[in-house]
């Protein structure tokens, strides 16, 4: 039900193009959006239709006050919207995570004799920004590898010519010694220009300038100098080794791809100049529950680009903004020049931006073992899984155990090993299913659990075997069904080993002697850790699976030509290792092979 004041708010809500506010009842913005037309888009919030999406639902009955700004085109409210956001953090946009922290490196060309270093604040005034950088890590590991090519300054002494020796880092070729009177203005400008030079991608310009220096310090007889210059060259060229990309695009661009998992978005861009990968950065998004991959990408682009300090010509997109050409438009005036925005299908552009999701998908896999493996992210999960779970104890060893198989072929089962809440590879283990025939999930787990469980108490009394450390907690991949399968087990073996069950598709937690599950919020250190742990099962399991079902399939072909018994064919494929390399394999490899003839050889060639 609709309250009378946003009622009123809405009936007298100008056609007109702005942004608007919504709050709740605390008085705190929760929401912020731009519109061609507040009052169509406002109440468009609060239609009666069942279609609204689940996340607008929830924020429409937070709802308790609009406000709204007028703007006189579309562009001036986008721009008004990013303030807002980056002003507000409205917990219901999809948002920047610490945007208002991000570092640059900036060159304030007002001073004489300019030194570049790291400042949060990016000003009106003479300085050159570089950035933003998703984090201190990479702006300083930016600014050690100028400090190593460039001789410009790093102190913040002042300048007047007259010190009586120039410091260490003159003498260590780091510095040009302005400070001693070691170089004219205009030889430090046009070091400092090669730092502008480089830091805009343009490293092939920098080199021409480099090599020329080099020259004509040989030609002087100059050799120390010249010996300097060939460092400095060599330098940038082990920076942008590698860094040539196999897709041929011409001029500059920036590749955006994104990984989007729950409630947070992790982005990675890649900045191309002149066919060269010149860096990237990775960051992250929060409020992305349940929003369309163009929303997450319109929200990124319109944020990032608000505090860029470099937009280049054409920006190759995994997905296509909303807003398009209100975006052109906008990023155009920041650029003083065409900007094009492209989502490619096909062709080497797509290529560019698959580099770019992969490398999105493995930052965020990167970024999510760190969290998950800082000590004190790791303690709280642990805590948070003993008293949800009621354990009696602290989890520090926790087992995990999947199945992986196709309607029962090639089925094998893993189990995985978490001791203080980070990965135990040494004490993985995997099972060959041996007793159950056809698609039993639930048999093949308990053979597993009866296996694992079984060379406990058959260790021989020795500590040191891994069989027998008994786990504070069992985890199956799975429901009510897995977890009734594996508690049978438990109790055929004699052990009370804690068991709960994790189901995928709600995250619910099952419990033994509970009717409901679990249920613990998506952003819980304690669960998170648990997802970690199944996952991890499965990805070990399905490893195993692959290389089973690989080699029976190899196997089954070979079963196949006349004259190839067992013990030949694994004489075959252990010397070739695949049915393929014995397909490319000459008549004379497959003769010299144990056991074959010249004329088996032959036979076996033509068949495959």
């Amino acid at each position: 039900m609709v309250s009378s004041l946003i009622q009123e708010q809405l009936n007298r809500m100008p056609h007109r193009p702005g942004v608007y506010l919504m709050r709740d009842a605390g008085k705190t913005v929760i929401y912020v959006g731009k519109a061609i037309d507040l009052h169509n888009r406002i109440r468009s919030y609060f239609n009666t239709s069942p279609q609204l999406p689940e996340k607008i639902a929830r924020l429409v009955t937070q709802i308790t006050d609009i406000d709204f700004f007028i703007a006189s085109s579309e562009e001036e409210a986008l721009i008004l919207e990013n303030n807002l956001i980056k002003q507000y953090h409205p917990r219901f946009n999809v948002r920047l995570k610490d945007d208002k922290t991000f570092p640059y490196l900036k060159i304030n060309l007002a001073e004489d004799w300019p030194t570049i270093y790291i400042t949060r604040r990016m000003e009106q005034d003479r300085g050159r920004y570089f950035g933003p950088f998703a984090s201190p890590r990479s702006v300083k590991q930016t600014l050690r590898i100028i400090q190593r090519i460039f001789p410009i300054r790093v102190c913040t002494k002042a300048i007047t010519g007259k010190a009586t020796h120039p410091c260490l880092e003159y003498h260590l070729g780091r510095c040009l010694g302005p400070c001693a009177g070691e170089v004219s203005r205009k030889e430090y400008a046009r070091a400092v220009n090669d730092v502008i030079l480089f830091l805009e991608g343009k490293q092939d310009k920098v080199l021409k300038e480099f090599n020329t220096q080099m020259d004509r310090a040989a030609g002087a007889m100059e050799y120390e100098k010249a010996a300097l210059l060939r460092d400095r060259i060599q330098a940038i060229h082990d920076v942008i080794e590698g860094e040539k990309i196999a897709a041929v695009i011409r001029g500059d661009e920036d590749v955006i791809a994104f990984v989007q998992e729950g409630d947070q978005a992790y982005v990675q861009v890649l900045f191309i100049r002149r066919s060269k990968l010149t860096g990237r950065e990775g960051f992250l998004l929060q409020g992305t529950r349940q929003e369309e991959s163009a929303q997450i990408m319109t929200s990124f682009v319109k944020q990032y680009y608000a505090s860029s300090t470099q937009v280049p010509p054409l920006l190759l997109l995994q997905h296509q903004v909303e807003d398009k050409l209100v975006i052109s438009e906008w990023l155009k005036g920041k650029r003083r020049g065409k900007v094009e925005i492209q989502a490619p299908r096909r062709g080497t552009k797509k290529q560019l931006v698959d580099i770019a999701a992969e490398n999105a998908r493995q930052g965020w896999e990167q970024l999510k073992i760190k969290e998950l493996t800082a000590e004190k992210s790791l303690d709280n999960a642990l805590a948070e899984i003993e008293k949800e779970l009621n354990l009696k104890k602290s989890p520090l060893r926790i087992e995990a155990y999947d199945i992986s198989n196709i309607q029962g072929s090639s089925a094998v089962g893993s189990m995985v090993v978490f001791e203080k809440g980070k990965p135990k590879p040494a004490h993985y283990r995997r099972f060959k299913i041996k007793t159950v025939e056809g698609a039993n999930d639930y048999a093949m787990l308990q053979e597993v659990l009866q296996r694992r469980f079984k060379h406990s108490q058959n260790t021989g009394g020795k500590v040191t075997d891994t069989w027998s450390i008994i786990p504070d907690l069992v985890l199956i991949d799975g429901g009510k069904g897995q977890l009734n399968a594996a508690l049978s087990v438990l109790k055929e073996t004699g052990n009370s080993v804690p068991l709960a069950s994790l189901a995928k598709e709600n995250e619910e937690i099952f419990l033994p002697g509970r009717k409901e599950p679990v249920l613990l919020p998506r952003s819980s250190p304690g669960l998170q850790l648990l997802q970690r742990l199944r996952d991890e099962a499965h990805r070990f399991a399905v490893g195993y699976f692959t290389s089973v079902h690989r080699r029976k399939t190899f196997a089954s072909v070979l079963d196949s030509i006349p004259g190839v018994g067992p013990r030949r064919k694994s004489a075959l494929l252990r010397q070739f290792g695949s049915v393929q390399r014995i397909r490319e394999a000459s008549g004379e490899e497959l003769a010299a092979a144990t056991g074959m003839t010249r004329e088996q050889a032959e036979k076996i060639k033509e068949y495959l």
